[in-house]
């Protein structure tokens, strides 16, 4: 039986509270589906899709998920189902759920699909809790599920960061493209150049290695050019080199 989720405490954060901002270039661009008219439009909308779920860094080809943009552009699914099926794809798993602590892991999700930082290290460990006892893809279901992702984002409009402005502040909250999609934990588990033995030279490893045959070549064409330039010297086909 799964255990449910504990209850925290929601501090108070910007994105809280009603915003009276002028609309400027610190403004989230919102892209939904209610009023599309082009299929220019509905790129922009998937493209800014994947930019909110994988951001920059993870923006690959590769990456793409051209069933379901198959399905979004038919209308056969809706902004939210497409934003699901994003976050439990194998690669949205392999590149972050792989790569993190649940902790971490939580933070990211929440950062992305409900377009907010988390509250405390109490939610964190509530949705952790929820991620290890029901798995990846029950943990993204109540996530977007959520009553808070539906009244921020509804069924048609792609998440974003929230309410990034600070009122009497300069600058506003940094974007969560930012934050390095890893921790430290598995940044240190990754192979470092400096920490690099060398191996010592052993000729029986050198001879079985596909290294042997380059080599030898290499050597074959050189002894050959110095017997050419040899030979063509001492029949006078090139001049003497060196003192008398």
């Amino acid at each position: 039986m799964p255990i449910p989720l504990l209850s925290y405490s929601p501090s108070s954060r910007n994105h809280r509270v009603s915003g009276y901002e002028i609309l400027g270039d610190e403004q989230p661009r919102i892209y939904t589906a209610e009023y599309l008219q082009s299929s220019l439009e509905m790129d922009a909308l998937i493209k800014a899709a994947y930019r909110q779920i994988f951001h920059e860094q993870q923006m690959l080809d590769s990456n793409r998920q051209t069933c379901l943009e198959s399905q979004l552009r038919t209308g056969q699914i809706t902004v939210r189902d497409f934003i699901r099926g994003l976050a439990i794809s194998d690669a949205f798993r392999r590149l972050n759920y792989e790569s993190n602590n649940n902790y971490r892991f939580v933070q990211i999700c929440v950062q992305r699909l409900l377009g907010r930082e988390v509250y405390n290290e109490r939610e964190k460990l509530a949705w952790s809790i929820v991620l290890a006892s029901k798995g990846l893809h029950r943990f993204i279901d109540d996530l977007v599920d959520s009553e808070e992702y539906m009244s921020n984002f509804g069924y048609n409009t792609v998440p974003y960061q929230r309410r990034r402005i600070l009122q009497g502040h300069s600058l506003g909250e940094l974007p969560f493209a930012r934050m390095a999609r890893y921790g430290e934990d598995y940044r240190d588990k990754l192979p470092s150049m400096t920490r690099k033995q060398v191996e010592p030279f052993n000729l029986q490893t050198f001879l079985r290695s596909s290294d042997r045959d380059v080599v030898l070549l290499l050597l074959a064409s050189t002894l050959a050019l110095i017997v050419l330039f040899s030979l063509l010297t001492t029949f006078g086909y090139l001049p003497k080199f060196g003192g008398y």
